[in-house]
């Protein structure tokens, strides 16, 4: 390939008819030149420039100025007349000037595809440049709108955060409608549990159970506002549906009350659902059943109740008054039909449930918010309710005092149509209390294949 000698870029000026430099060996100098050369060497109107644009000739080469001798070197003489033209245009790009050296007949010169020095370099600076660019935007990407969202995302959960807790120190239990509702409990971001009580305690609802249950829930919402533990981790909520039907509509509620807890993280879990009718609603199954959805620990302190205090003093005192005025006779502390009688009581108290409702405290009896009907037995054989525990306190006394008659009919010395007809009612009063306990046995033991009288 030929070489541009260093005089002549150094020079940058080339005589007028001066022929280009000798070609080096190996090329063949008879090769004809290109039609477009061949053009605008005879025909007029080629720029002056171009037609006396020669490079100098070593000494002793002055026989090689034949036109016909250009062909080989093509592209030497497109890079001399580039250079020719960006010194005399003041800067002209090559790309330019390529683009004005056209002949008239329409072909162009050859000229050299190598892109000029300067954009050479500046193409590398934005090479070494892409990679700085790439990172700016990474950073941009992970350090700049999501920042602001977290940002921003935070100052709403503070908002929210100190509302709770202003709303929490006036009353233990806050009160929402829908729009608190959808607001603090169901909307992101929160950091916090909420319980809420679904409830309707409007006395046209004649809802008992409610008003019971609302007593238990704001125990166990006082005990943990006035504790030393208390944080912002949890809060108690309730929402009545007089004034927010909207929320039972939106979560396919249908019955009161319901206890449902609302967790920080995510969406409720069935067991984030308290069981009413199998657990009670008193508030130390309601503290056991937080703790173990929210790990918080509530002691529950009820207010005192002086009841157990009063009637304790005043069994001491019927006592006292029995012994002072009937103390030089105290046979009537060795009459066994009274101590029987009191064992009777005793027993019949704690085989129909009455440990089990002290200490799950259930409702008296459930209403169904759609038909009305009023349920006193309960149809799970893992719960009850109160009046459930007193039917089955009235059907076993009924049975025992059947049982009694009979044994009185069997022993006494009364004549003998008494004790027939203590016999009869004896028989009578067993059979049909037996068969109402059978069938509510029935009842609650689905699939209990036996039965008496009543199905």
């Amino acid at each position: 390939m030929f070489k541009e000698p260093q005089a002549l870029r150094k020079a940058r000026v080339y005589p007028q008819g001066e022929g280009l430099p000798q070609p080096q060996s190996g090329h063949r100098r008879d090769t004809p030149p290109p039609p477009s050369l061949q053009r605008c060497r005879h025909e007029p109107g080629v720029p002056a420039r171009l037609s006396a644009a020669r490079p100098a000739l070593p000494q002793g080469s002055a026989n090689r100025t034949a036109p016909t001798r250009l062909a080989p070197y093509g592209l030497a003489a497109g890079r001399v007349a580039d250079r020719l033209n960006e010194s005399e245009a003041g800067g002209e790009s090559r790309a330019g000037a390529a683009a004005n050296r056209k002949c008239p007949g329409g072909a162009a010169l050859p000229v050299s595809r190598r892109p000029p020095m300067g954009t050479r370099r500046q193409s590398g600076a934005v090479m070494a440049a892409l990679p700085v660019l790439a990172l700016l935007l990474l950073l941009l990407a992970w350090g700049g709108p999501p920042a602001a969202g977290q940002k921003r995302k935070e100052m709403v959960l503070s908002e929210k955060v100190n509302q709770l807790m202003e709303w929490a120190s006036k009353r233990s239990v806050i009160r929402m409608n829908g729009d608190k509702f959808r607001r603090l409990v169901k909307a992101p971001p929160r950091n916090y549990s909420v319980i809420v009580m679904f409830t309707a305690l409007q006395p046209h609802r004649q809802c008992v159970v409610c008003k019971q249950a609302d007593e238990e829930y704001q125990i166990l919402a006082n005990s943990w506002r006035y504790s030393s533990a208390f944080t912002n981790k949890i809060f108690f909520a309730m929402v009545d549906f007089d004034e927010g039907s909207d929320v039972f509509q939106m979560l396919n509620m249908n019955s009161a009350p319901t206890f449902i807890n609302f967790p920080a993280k995510g969406k409720p879990k069935r067991g984030d659902t308290y069981e009413l009718q199998v657990r009670g609603f008193a508030a130390e199954q309601l503290a056991r059943w937080v703790a173990d959805r929210t790990d918080v620990n509530i002691r529950v302190i009820r207010p005192p109740n002086y009841a157990g205090p009063l009637m304790l003093g005043l069994l001491l005192a019927v006592i006292g008054g029995l012994v002072y005025l009937r103390g030089s006779n105290l046979d009537f502390l060795y009459n066994k039909t009274g101590w029987a009688f009191a064992a009777l009581c005793f027993v019949l108290a704690m085989t129909s449930g009455q440990m089990w409702n002290h200490i799950r405290g259930p409702p008296y009896a459930h209403k169904n918010p759609h038909t009305g009907q009023v349920n006193y037995i309960h149809g799970s054989s893992q719960a009850q309710f109160v009046a459930e525990t007193h039917i089955v306190l009235l059907f076993n006394g009924g049975v025992t005092l059947g049982m009694v008659l009979l044994h009185e009919a069997a022993t006494s010395d009364m004549d003998v149509g008494k004790r027939k007809i203590m016999c009869i009612a004896g028989i009578g009063l067993v059979v049909l209390f037996f068969s109402w306990l059978l069938s509510v046995f029935r009842s609650k033991y689905h699939g209990y294949p036996y039965s008496f009288l009543m199905s």
